[in-house]
């Protein structure tokens, strides 16, 4: 059924909805969320009480106190010419973005298994010939100074390289006289004796780099106990994601929402096996364990309570914690888990993730923000429990398809 106690969260959410749009109308924003409009327009009202957002602002049907004059020829010329200034610089900008993203792409497979200062200015040196080397520092987050720096000790560095060479060279014959037992103290300690004035962070340097170690018989000490939480859960699903009714089986996992400029969110999501309605959802910009012990705890909201369901999950750090086992356990719900690494033991949890974002971004790489990512995620997530037809459900709506299943369950009480 339908939720007949709503959050703060949720009331706030569904008024920041009605007001992202001025074509919306309170009937259509209602029935987008699968509420009652009159419920829908009391929020409106309690929030023009508090000061919230005002509801004239960019609404259809409100009228100015005076009509608008009309442009005159020299405000229109005007306006055009503030267009053709704005797509000068929106060109401009593209331009710019587009060559950024040819570095991007170049530079991806020159670090894909080191990304260090030096490699960046290796990079930049290679090829200054096809791009400005101010847009590639740019780029690639190196100060110009540091590159033209870095490029002007090339000698000094070739010099260190046969330096180092040559005192590796002398490493190893102290290394191999001591069958390999030497590390960077005896080993500096040798070389003093030699006469050479030397200091070991050198010796320890030049080590490392020439992959030279002497050998440590260390006794391994455990400091990390497993939590019981931590402990094997067994597979309860054994891949089958279907219920003969409500409340009985559920299944989670988190999805990355792109925000932009390498930032995300988080989205964590509670699914009821039966007809594949979202219970339970929080989104938040980090991935600790209150993400899904959040969701979970929407999910208990939601369905008045979840003793005696199975829950079920992929073994990330968050469902194993002892925190959430905790939570399960408060809830009177029992853990699954399916085998580490193998993303088909919670492939519908997988796939509803992905047509979520494919839905909502729609081609897009990223959300416009947080704010517009939050409200994008809320609209779709509620539309898609009370109006998005679904192919298991036999196109109904996972809210309608319980609906139904009450009905037929009222039915046959009544029959017998």
């Amino acid at each position: 059924m339908v939720m007949k106690v709503y959050s703060p969260e949720f009331k706030a959410d569904a008024v920041a909805l009605f007001h992202s749009d001025p074509d919306l109308t309170i009937a259509q924003t209602a029935r987008d969320l699968g509420i009652n409009a009159e419920t829908l327009r009391n929020w409106i009202r309690a929030d023009r009480a508090r000061g919230g957002i005002s509801t004239t602002t960019g609404r259809k049907n409100v009228t100015s106190t005076t009509e608008a004059a009309e442009p005159t020829r020299d405000e229109l010329e005007a306006r055009i010419k503030a267009l053709e200034a704005e797509l000068k610089a929106v060109r401009k900008e593209n331009t710019t973005l587009v060559t950024e993203r040819d570095i991007l792409r170049k530079a991806t497979k020159f670090f894909a298994f080191r990304d260090d200062l030096v490699g960046r200015c290796r990079f930049i040196e290679d090829h200054c010939e096809t791009y400005p080397v101010k847009r590639l520092c740019h780029v690639l987050g190196v100060v110009r100074s540091s590159f033209y720096k870095w490029r002007e000790g090339r000698q000094a560095r070739a010099a260190r390289e046969r330096a180092d060479a040559a005192l590796a060279t002398k490493i190893k014959a102290i290394h191999a006289d001591s069958d390999g037992t030497y590390g960077s103290p005896r080993v500096t300690a040798e070389l003093r004796d030699e006469g050479m004035e030397i200091n070991e962070k050198k010796v320890a340097r030049v080590m490392r780099k020439f992959s030279i170690a002497g050998v440590r018989l260390r006794r391994r000490v455990t400091t990390t106990v497993p939590e019981p939480s931590n402990q094997v859960v067994p597979d309860l699903f054994k891949r089958d994601f279907t219920a003969p009714a409500p409340n009985l089986k559920y299944m989670g996992d988190i999805t990355y929402l792109p925000v932009g400029d390498g930032e995300f969110l988080y989205l964590a999501t509670v699914l009821d096996c039966f007809s594949r309605r979202v219970v339970g959802w929080s989104i938040a910009d980090h991935m600790r364990t209150s993400l899904v012990a959040d969701a979970l705890e929407h999910a208990a909201a939601t369905r008045g309570g979840l003793d005696g369901a199975i829950f079920h999950s992929d073994h990330g750090a968050q469902y194993t914690s002892k925190e959430f086992a905790d939570l399960c356990r408060e809830l009177g719900v029992t853990q699954s888990m399916g085998a580490v690494g193998t993303s088909a033991d919670n492939a519908a949890c997988e796939s509803f993730h992905a047509s979520l974002k494919r839905e909502i971004l729609q081609g897009a790489r990223s959300f416009a923000g947080a704010a517009a990512c939050r409200l994008s995620v809320f609209r779709w997530l509620t539309r898609y429990n009370t109006r998005r037809r679904h192919s298991r459900n036999g196109q109904l709506s996972p809210v309608a398809y319980e609906h139904q299943h009450e009905q037929a369950s009222a039915n046959m009480t009544l029959a017998a």
